[in-house]
C-alpha cells in the first residue's frame, strides 16, 4: 500500500512520541486516514520503502554524541527531506547535529514549536498548504505597534503576513486587494482592542471571515470583552502582565512579551489544520449537493477528494482547493493522478470558492484551463458546470 513515511532518528527521547502523537492528531483533524502514514525508527527501518514519500526528523545531541549517522547518510543520498532539531541556542547547531546535516536548515527546539514541526511534516506531504498565510486585523490608532510586532514575529517563522500598511502595493485598488488577500489566508489574527468594532473596516473584515469560514484567533485586550465575531473563533484573553511594563494602551509603544508572542505563533500553527479541514468540508458539501441535484453519483475518498465514475474503468476526480488556486496546485493535482493507482483517472478538476477573488486572477485561472491538464471549477458555477458535464 502507498504510504507516507515519517522517520525519527538521532537521540530519541519522549519528545519523538509527543511529536508523533501531535502529527496523528492533525491527521485526524484533517479527516485523513491515519493508516496511510507509517512511523519508522532506526529499529524498524528495514520497513522503509525508497519509492514512497518520506520526511525525516533528526534529533541532535547536546553532548555531540551523534547517532544513526550511517543511516542518515544513506537516506540523504536518496533525496529525502530531513529536519534537524537542535536544543541549544548560539553556535551549537554544528556541535549537536552530525556533519552530513550541516547544510540543512535546522530548527532550534522549544515546546512552542511543536505544532510547527508537525505542520512541516504535513506540508511536505502536500496535506497542508506550503503557503502559510496570515491576515492581521487591527485598529491602527489602538494597536499599531503590537500589529507590527506580530507581523515581524510571524514573518520570522515563515508566515506570509498581510498587514495593510505593509502589504498592498501602491496603485492597487485597496478594498479589492484586501478581500483578495483575505480569501487566501489560513487564519485571521484579530487584535480586539477597546474600539475595534467601531471601525467599519474591521467589522467588515470579520464579516468576510465568517462568510469564507476562515478561522479567527481573537486576542482580547485587558479589560475588554470577548466578542462573538466569526463562525470559527479561538479566543485568547490578554492581561496587563502579557504586555511589556504592563503598557497596553499606547498604540505606538505597547509590546507583548516574548513568551506571549511565542504562544500566539504556536496557536496560529495549531489552528491552521482545523481551519483547512472546515473549509474543505464546506467546498465538498456544496459540490456534492450540486451533484446530487443534477443526478450525478459521486463518492468522497479518504484522501478528501471526490471521484465520479464515467464508465466501468475510468473516473474523474475533483479536488477541493482552499484559498486562491495557483498553477502549482494544478501541477500537484496532476501528480496525484499517478498516485491513484486503483482508478484510471481521465480528468482532474480543482474546485474552489471564487467569492472575493479578483477578476484578473479569475481570468488567469481561465487561461490555465486552456493550457493545463488540470481544470478549475468555481463554486458559483458548480450547478451550471454539472448540468453541462
Amino acid at each position: 500500500m502507498y504510504k507516507y513515511q515519517i522517520i525519527f532518528l538521532g537521540t530519541i527521547t519522549q519528545l519523538a512520541q509527543e511529536i508523533q502523537t501531535l502529527i496523528y492528531q492533525k491527521i485526524d483533524e484533517l479527516k485523513m486516514k491515519g493508516d496511510l502514514y507509517k512511523v519508522l525508527y532506526a529499529q524498524n527501518i528495514s520497513e522503509y520503502k525508497g519509492n514512497q514519500p518520506t520526511f525525516i526528523i533528526y534529533f541532535g545531541n547536546k553532548k555531540g554524541m551523534h547517532e544513526d549517522v550511517d543511516l542518515i547518510n544513506k537516506l540523504l543520498q536518496e533525496g529525502n527531506i530531513v529536519l534537524p532539531i537542535y536544543f541549544t541556542a548560539g553556535d551549537q547547531f554544528n556541535y549537536e547535529i552530525p556533519a552530513a546535516l550541516h547544510g540543512q536548515n535546522g530548527l532550534l527546539f522549544s515546546h512552542s514549536k511543536m505544532h510547527k514541526i508537525a505542520d512541516l511534516v504535513l506540508e511536505s506531504f502536500g496535506k497542508l498548504r506550503n503557503t502559510r498565510k496570515i491576515f492581521i486585523s487591527y485598529r491602527r490608532k489602538e494597536s499599531s505597534s503590537v500589529a507590527i510586532q506580530l507581523y515581524e514575529a510571524l514573518e520570522a517563522n515563515n508566515f506570509d503576513v498581510f498587514l495593510d500598511t505593509h502589504s498592498i502595493t501602491q496603485g492597487e485598488p485597496f478594498q479589492d486587494e484586501l478581500w483578495h488577500r483575505m480569501t487566501d489566508c489560513d487564519v485571521i489574527l484579530v487584535l480586539n482592542t477597546e474600539e475595534f468594532l467601531k471601525s467599519g473596516w474591521c467589522e467588515k473584515e470579520i464579516a468576510e471571515a465568517s462568510v469564507k469560514q476562515i478561522g479567527v484567533i481573537q486576542l482580547v485586550w485587558p479589560k475588554n470583552k470577548l466578542e462573538r465575531m466569526a463562525e470559527v473563533c479561538f479566543p485568547k484573553q490578554l492581561t496587563e502582565d502579557d504586555f511589556i511594563d504592563g503598557n497596553y494602551t499606547d498604540p505606538d509603544k505597547s509590546k507583548l512579551t516574548e513568551a506571549v508572542v511565542e504562544d500566539i505563533i504556536a496557536q496560529v500553527e495549531s489552528v491552521r489544520a482545523r481551519n483547512l479541514a472546515a473549509r474543505q468540508d464546506n467546498l465538498i458539501t456544496e459540490f456534492l449537493n450540486a451533484a446530487r441535484k443534477n443526478g450525478k453519483e459521486m463518492n468522497i475518498q479518504p484522501e478528501r477528494f471526490i471521484t465520479e465514475k464515467i464508465d466501468d474503468e475510468k473516473r474523474r476526480i475533483f479536488i477541493p482547493s482552499v484559498g486562491i488556486p495557483q498553477s502549482i496546485d494544478c501541477n500537484q493535482s496532476s501528480e496525484l493522478k499517478k498516485e491513484i493507482r486503483e482508478f484510471n483517472v481521465s480528468e482532474v478538476y480543482l474546485i474552489y470558492d471564487d467569492v472575493r477573488i479578483r477578476e484578473h486572477w479569475i481570468k488567469h485561472l481561465q487561461y490555465l484551463n486552456e493550457h493545463l491538464d488540470v481544470k478549475t471549477i468555481k463554486k458559483q458555477e458548480f450547478d451550471l458546470w454539472l448540468q453541462k458535464n
